[in-house]
């Protein structure tokens, strides 16, 4: 096959500076992004008075996340269009607008009107809000999860997997819990109703003028560079083949018959990792409100150190993975999910003091994380340059728009918030199930980032 044309020009030189500046900008940008989702997730119990009334609590929560859900079915057609143009043109520029999309969708919640102001269409509104949102957030994946890793040295890509994927998913969550905290100091008691969730909103405006301001200094990575120049040398040779129709048609090419069974194989691990992160970091939020009853100020720190837990594993996991290989450390953390996460869900209601509830928390945060650490630079390895960005999106953003899901369909089972526990823990033990027959089913991956096409399609 023609792509592996792209491994024939050697790799343009990068410096410290360089490496560090997209390592950060990937991590940045992925963090910047989950703050903006977080703070939904924050703020679940007002929205969904505020939006989705109904008389039964769990229907008004399902009601939040199931527009949480639709922001994640959106993800593939941001992926297909900002991976398109990242594969083609550059992740740089891919990256601001996304980012820059998320932030300012994110901010335009807080002018919503409610329900008692307007109606029905306050969550009309609402969801075609989510819907716009979703489309930037799927962008943001196809360009950070690619910029990075592919300008790191080999030994640094799997803990920089963790770092982006994980860390950033931390680091998001941490400064969502940190305004959190604030807005729930500002705003006590009902006016966090009436204001508070408002202005958390509104901070996703600093995420667009940040994202803009340090994206604009980045080099686009050393692997995407060489594609470019070897395209740009074709061209002047005035040559055509497969290498410059892939870059073209990136979409096409993904689900061709070379790559289609790669994408469908890969989504078993971004599902069984995604509805791992959903259900554990996503749901603590809620869960630690409905369930154990823990107060804001307290919640909100348990959080924080979930967050920090989160990337610390994250890295760890992600590193391992390039000592004992990606396919090995998919099948140990699988396992060992399989049998804690239900099992920390069932004992989390049986804890009797904040101390103990916030240990469980920060297990099911780690575990839930270092499940999917790896997966970012797996699905490098998995698709060459021309195609990278688009295929590691859609596999990332397929699997975790399904998994996003998984909350709704837990407080929908669930008739009361006793039963949330037990639904949670079921949900998670058949995740993890799907999760560890993908692993198995995988090739091992480690060191193929660098390689020709043809071997990456095996």
């Amino acid at each position: 096959m023609s792509v592996a044309a792209q491994n024939g020009a050697a790799v343009p030189a990068i410096d410290q500076r360089q490496v560090m500046g997209a390592v950060f900008a990937s991590c940045l940008g992925w963090a910047l992004d989950l703050f903006d989702l977080f703070v939904l997730l924050y703020v679940a119990p007002v929205v969904g008075r505020l939006f989705f009334p109904s008389d039964h609590a769990m229907l008004s929560l399902a009601g939040v996340y199931a527009s949480f859900a639709v922001t994640l079915l959106m993800r593939p057609l941001g992926s297909a269009l900002f991976g398109s143009y990242a594969d083609r043109h550059g992740r740089k520029g891919a990256m601001i607008v996304a980012v820059v999309g998320v932030g300012i969708s994110t901010a335009a919640f807080g002018l919503l009107p409610t329900v008692h102001t307007v109606g029905l269409v306050a969550p009309v509104l609402f969801l075609i809000l989510r819907l716009v949102q979703g489309v930037f957030v799927g962008g943001v994946v196809a360009s950070t999860h690619t910029i990075g890793t592919e300008s790191v040295a080999p030994k640094y890509r799997g803990a920089v997997s963790g770092l982006i994927g994980g860390g950033g998913a931390g680091m998001g969550a941490l400064l969502a819990s940190l305004t959190f905290l604030l807005m729930s100091s500002l705003f006590p008691g009902d006016l966090f109703d009436v204001w508070g969730w408002r202005c958390m909103f509104f901070t996703g405006i600093i995420s667009s003028v940040l994202g803009l301001f340090v994206f604009n200094s980045l080099e686009e990575s050393p692997l995407w560079r060489k594609l470019a120049a070897e395209k740009a040398a074709k061209a002047a040779a005035q040559t055509r083949d497969a290498a410059v129709e892939i870059v073209r048609s990136p979409l096409k090419t993904l689900f061709s018959r070379d790559y289609r069974s790669i994408l469908f194989v890969n989504l078993l691990l971004t599902i069984g990792g995604g509805s791992g992160y959903y259900l554990t970091s996503g749901y603590l939020p809620t869960f630690l409100k409905v369930v154990s009853h823990a107060p804001n100020g307290a919640a909100a720190a348990i959080l924080m150190i979930c967050s920090i837990a989160v990337v610390i594993a994250s890295v760890a996991a992600g590193h391992l993975s390039t000592f004992i290989g990606r396919k090995t450390t998919f099948i140990w953390i699988g396992l060992i999910r399989l049998v804690a996460l239900p099992g920390i869900f069932l004992l989390l209601p049986t804890a009797t003091d904040i101390v103990t509830v916030g240990i469980y928390a920060v297990v099911l945060s780690a575990l839930g994380s270092a499940g999917y650490a790896p997966i970012l630079i797996f699905l490098n390895e998995r698709f060459p340059t021309a195609i990278r960005a688009t295929g590691t999106g859609l596999s990332w953003n397929i699997g975790f728009a399904i998994g996003g899901m998984m909350p709704t369909f837990v407080s929908l089972v669930a008739k009361e918030t006793s039963q949330l526990p037990v639904m949670l823990a079921i949900f998670l033990s058949a995740i993890s199930v799907i999760f560890l027959i993908g692993a198995f089913i995988v090739p091992e991956t480690r060191g193929r980032l660098d390689q020709p096409a043809t071997r990456n399609a095996s």
